[in-house]
């Protein structure tokens, strides 16, 4: 489901229309941009003046000519100090205003991924991997600063200071140095081209490996514990020493190959000066060139060969750089299954009641989870579902919250079908307490906060108090201000859900759903939560999804749900009447309790 969901993009070539992709950003800041072109532009007419302000230096102090004032030299020395200091002065004037553009973008455009990855379904993230994901994003987001800024301030100057170094060569010289300045650019560019093509696959196997490592090095240490139970350190280092030889076989490769583009690129421009330079100098010895026509060319070509090293670099860059944002921008291109219709509605204010309605759902075509399923939860009534593990417990809860669609069938809050309803609106209406609960590498009251994010201090506490965690804060030097760890590692799991509580009551919903949420609890806290939750509860619709049967006792309807199916309901009294399913799940965990 997941491939043919997300896609695994198997790419051939780079994508050069992701630098599209790129222009509506930029476009947002057209104004400094163009400024920023246009300071541009002006140092790079500096930058080629400075050579011709260093011909008729030489001139002037070539005793083989005509004496000149002493005033000639001395000018020609200032103005070309002046077009040198301008030079750098312009570039330095366009990096100040393009860099706002460049980071402001960057920003915009990681926003975009953030919120993006929030609009994806659960069947995403469930797949994902963290790591490469990570990685990912952080390339694609270098590789896109990297595309801005060779965009605007190297393709563009290249090709303009070639073009006014061939206009002066043109002019002022014989045609043989405009043909071979142009057979070198011509075959310089040819063989970065080709090369660099042909170095790609190096590039995109080395990012791959160094994806796969990073990978298996955050999900061991994401599950620390569980590596500590099995005692398998060694063993995890083994897999990631085998992952980072795998990525430096990769590097090498990489390496060796740039090599080979860097020495041909060498060679190009070496024979191109060299031959240049020895007509040059031919012509110089016979008296058709001067002096400073000799150091001019030297100086233009330098102008040239400069700027055509870094096209190469550039271009290099490109390719790399593209093919990381591929990455990055095949995210932004998923699209979730799971999505409000055109013409959704708001969930209205006074909506209560849950219904099911024959729903059907699955996961894989090949293995139905639900079948038929149907029951009401009248406003302000409280229901339990329970049954052996894969019953689809916790589907129900994940269908009613919308992180999937339903296969088949409809479900209602308040007579308004959620699939009609925006997912803000419905999930706002909802307080979940979750059997796993993650929390954030904050403090206990920012996690408690997350649930409503504008509650005062009073309300916190309150919160707290309902989730029986007044006592436990109070006894940490730093109560409220103690931090959790990363994935609340430093807290224990009935501490957590304890948190997810007040999490949800600090939410105030209309609806209350309780997937295993006193699981990690011992007896006394569980009971205490219970009557805590019994009072919160009252005249609130509520759905529990409940292993342990002692929690659901004092519901209003209990459903027995196995393999899918509703196979007995009633109240507590009721089910253990009928000697059925549920009168024998009671009784084994009575006997547990009492073992």
């Amino acid at each position: 489901m997941h491939d043919r969901m997300y896609g695994n993009v198997q790419r051939g070539d780079v994508d050069w229309s992701v630098l599209a992709k790129l222009l509506p950003y930029l476009w947002q800041f057209r104004a400094r941009v163009g400024l920023a072109l246009s300071l541009l532009i002006l140092a790079k007419l500096a930058n080629v003046g400075v050579p011709v302000s260093l011909k008729h230096i030489v001139d002037s102090l070539d005793k083989s000519l005509v004496t000149q004032a002493i005033a000639v030299p001395i000018a020609m020395v200032a103005a070309y100090g002046v077009l040198r200091f301008s030079s750098v002065a312009f570039g330095e004037l366009r990096d100040a205003v393009f860099g706002r553009v460049a980071e402001r973008t960057l920003s915009r455009l990681g926003l975009t991924v953030f919120e993006h990855l929030h609009r994806l379904d659960l069947e995403y993230h469930l797949s994902r991997k963290t790591g490469g994901l990570s990685r990912d994003i952080e390339r694609g987001t270098s590789g896109v600063s990297f595309l801005l800024r060779s965009l605007v301030f190297s393709v563009v100057p290249i090709l303009v200071e070639v073009a006014l170094v061939i206009g002066i060569f043109a002019v002022q010289f014989d045609l043989v140095f405009v043909w071979i300045t142009l057979f070198a650019v011509v075959v310089y560019v040819l063989f970065s081209v080709v090369v660099t093509n042909w170095r790609t696959v190096f590039v995109r196997d080395a990012n791959l490996k160094d994806s796969k490592a990073n990978t298996r090095a955050i999900d061991s240490l994401l599950n620390y514990e569980t590596v500590k139970y099995f005692n398998n350190e060694a063993y995890e280092a083994r897999l990631y020493a085998s992952n980072l030889l795998e990525r430096e076989q990769a590097k090498v490769k990489n390496h060796l190959s740039l090599a080979a583009l860097n020495s041909g690129q060498a060679l190009i421009i070496a024979a191109s000066i060299a031959v240049m330079m020895l007509i040059a100098a031919q012509q110089v010895k016979d008296g058709v060139m001067t002096l400073g026509d000799l150091a001019m060319i030297n100086a233009l070509m330098i102008q040239v060969f400069i700027p055509l090293n870094a096209l190469g670099f550039v271009y290099r860059e490109m390719k790399r750089a593209l093919a990381d944002v591929e990455g990055m921008f095949d995210i932004l291109e998923l699209t979730p299954t799971v999505n409000d219709v055109p013409d959704a509605e708001l969930l209205p204010g006074d909506a209560d009641g849950i219904e099911f309605d024959n729903v059907s759902f699955a996961y894989h075509p090949e293995r139905p989870i639900l079948r038929n399923v149907s029951f009401k939860i009248p406003a302000g009534k409280k229901v339990a579902i329970v049954g052996p593990s894969g019953a689809g417990k916790s589907t129900i809860a994940r269908l009613l919250f919308r992180f999937y669609e339903v296969s088949a069938g409809n479900i209602s809050v308040g007579g308004h079908k959620i699939s009609t309803l925006t997912q803000d609106s419905l999930r706002a209406a909802i307080g979940v307490v979750p059997q796993d609960t993650v929390l954030f590498n904050d403090t206990l009251r920012e996690n408690i906060r997350y649930g409503r994010p504008d509650a005062s201090e009073q309300e916190i506490l309150d919160a707290s108090e309902h989730a029986m965690l007044t006592d436990f804060i109070a006894k940490l030097p730093k109560g409220y201000d103690t931090l959790v760890g990363e994935r609340g590692l430093k807290v224990s799991g009935g501490e957590k859900q304890r948190v997810a509580i007040a999490r949800a009551l600090l939410k105030q919903p209309r609806i209350f759903l309780f997937d295993e949420a006193t699981s990690s609890l011992d007896s006394r806290t569980e009971q205490a939560i219970n009557q805590s939750l019994q009072t919160i509860a009252h005249e609130h619709t509520t759905l529990v999804i409940a292993h342990r049967l002692s929690t659901v006792v004092d519901c209003d309807e209990i459903i027995v749900l196995e393999e899918g199916q509703i196979v007995e309901r009633g109240s507590h009294r009721d089910l253990l009447q009928q000697s059925g399913r549920y009168h024998d799940m009671w009784q084994v965990q009575m006997q547990s309790d009492m073992d």
